[in-house]
């Protein structure tokens, strides 16, 4: 599945502002409800929940929160760089500064776990944390997350 199916140039935030975890989440849930048109709290409290099972934060300063709120149609992704590091609990005790938002429809089942495993080792590509922190702005994020070059036709991909 490629991470165009999931995620837009416009769910990407380069420089997202928040203090710490909760404040992070609500955040990410305001834009996804913006881009989604679902109820930010419905996203936020679905991601809450989740969170109480243990921490989305999977190390080397990355938490990719996810959940299955209701209504959903289809995977959607949000990702957000945060422009300081916050405490998010992860396995490691990193803080973060990446986030991968994923979403779901309650009927994913199997889609999901695929979509969660694709972000995962996408993230953990050696090199790409580093693009990704370095990025200068969204379309160049976009562009390291879809293997895209910037400003390029989408489905054209950049081989090599």
């Amino acid at each position: 599945m490629p991470l165009t199916d999931i995620l837009t140039p416009d769910a990407i935030v380069p420089s997202l502002k928040a203090s710490g975890k909760k404040q992070a989440l609500q955040e990410i849930a305001a834009r996804a409800a913006h881009l989604t048109g679902l109820d930010e709290r419905e996203i936020y409290e679905t991601l809450l929940q989740r969170e109480r099972l243990g921490s989305t934060g999977i190390g080397d300063g990355i938490a990719i929160p996810h959940g299955k709120p209701a209504r959903i149609d289809r995977l959607f992704g949000l990702f957000a760089r945060l422009e300081k590091p916050i405490d998010f609990e992860a396995i490691d005790g990193q803080p973060v500064d990446i986030i991968f938002l994923l979403l779901a429809p309650e009927s994913a089942g199997a889609d999901h776990l695929k979509a969660l495993a694709r972000v995962a080792r996408l993230l953990r590509e050696p090199g790409n944390l580093d693009r990704l922190r370095s990025a200068r702005d969204a379309s160049a994020i976009y562009a390291i997350l879809t293997h895209e070059t910037p400003g390029a036709e989408s489905g054209k991909a950049v081989s090599g």
